[in-house]
């Protein structure tokens, strides 16, 4: 599991660039770990539904992909489980637990559905100093982020200084809530929320590079964006510009383990927009392991 799409940036060139930085390595903002049946389905629809071919990198079960992100020199990484029908977010909240329990490099994150017990689904994880944030799928669970039921989740995450990491864009597919209205009447409601947009917030880049530069508390995470991969489009050189001087609100995010591509490839693509060492050190490491608390 080595090398850059082009082969150009692999395992000895990553290892490189931490020790330039002098970081011990990254942590990853965007990483997924689900119990094995759920992310054996998950790659079934990549396998069969994604919109574009889309070859899953790092098909293996949770030892095996543990074993590869300590390899890439990993030193924290996140669980990113999201619920995406009632029922579940308490089954998944619990694995993420025995997650933590396994493994002390993972960012322990929470989910909730709207449905009754949500409120008692985030209350029961905020127990856990392990726990560091929670994670929705707008695209995939399909429901209005202002729904009142999720109020008191936001309220509980708010008050307890956690983050919320929202998938809020429209990339690959658009879903029915997608939209920015949605999203910013939930972010009005809530101002100390703090809150990741994944992807960069894509297709809708340009509108979250500007929420951020103008609401204190938001953040966007890299994932799958500036790669040789057409999922995301390119961005504009304005929102290059927004970027750099965004260098302390972006983290750095893989979408690991269901990528098309070589880890490696994620990181070179941040290399290849010449944003200088001290950005790179930021958005690699610095940001989330301020955001976040911990060591590593």
């Amino acid at each position: 599991m080595g090398g850059g799409v082009n082969g150009a940036f692999g395992r000895a060139e990553l290892h490189a660039l931490y020790d330039r930085l002098g970081i011990p390595g990254v942590v990853d903002a965007h990483c997924h770990f689900m119990p094995q049946p759920l992310q054996e389905k998950v790659w079934e629809w990549f396998d069969e539904q994604a919109p574009v071919p889309w070859p899953i990198t790092y098909r293996g079960d949770e030892q095996q992909r543990r074993r590869w992100l300590e390899e890439l020199g990993v030193v924290r990484y996140t669980s990113l489980n999201y619920a995406h029908k009632p029922g579940m977010a308490a089954q998944l909240n619990a694995f993420t637990l025995g997650l933590l329990d396994r493994d002390p490099k993972v960012l322990g994150t929470g989910t909730f559905y709207p449905e009754p017990s949500a409120a008692e689904d985030v209350a029961g994880m905020l127990q856990d100093p392990r726990v560091k944030g929670f994670k929705l799928h707008l695209q995939v669970s399909g429901f209005h982020p202002d729904d009142p039921l999720l109020h008191p989740c936001y309220e509980q995450i708010q008050d307890a200084g956690k983050v919320l990491i929202l998938h809020a864009g429209s990339a690959p597919m658009a879903g029915r809530h997608t939209n920015t209205e949605a999203v910013g009447a939930m972010l009005e409601r809530f101002p100390r929320l703090k809150v990741i947009i994944a992807h960069l917030g894509a297709h809708e880049t340009e509108h979250y590079l500007e929420l951020a530069s103008k609401r204190v508390g938001t953040y966007l995470d890299t994932a799958m964006v500036f790669v040789d991969f057409g999922a995301v489009p390119p961005i504009s050189s304005e929102a290059k510009a927004r970027l750099a001087r965004l260098q302390d609100r972006i983290l750095f995010g893989s979408d690991y383990p269901s990528i098309p591509y070589p880890y490696e490839h994620q990181v070179e693509g941040l290399v290849r927009l010449r944003m200088g060492d001290g950005w790179m050190k930021a958005v690699l490491r610095e940001n989330a392991m301020r955001l976040f608390g911990g060591q590593g």
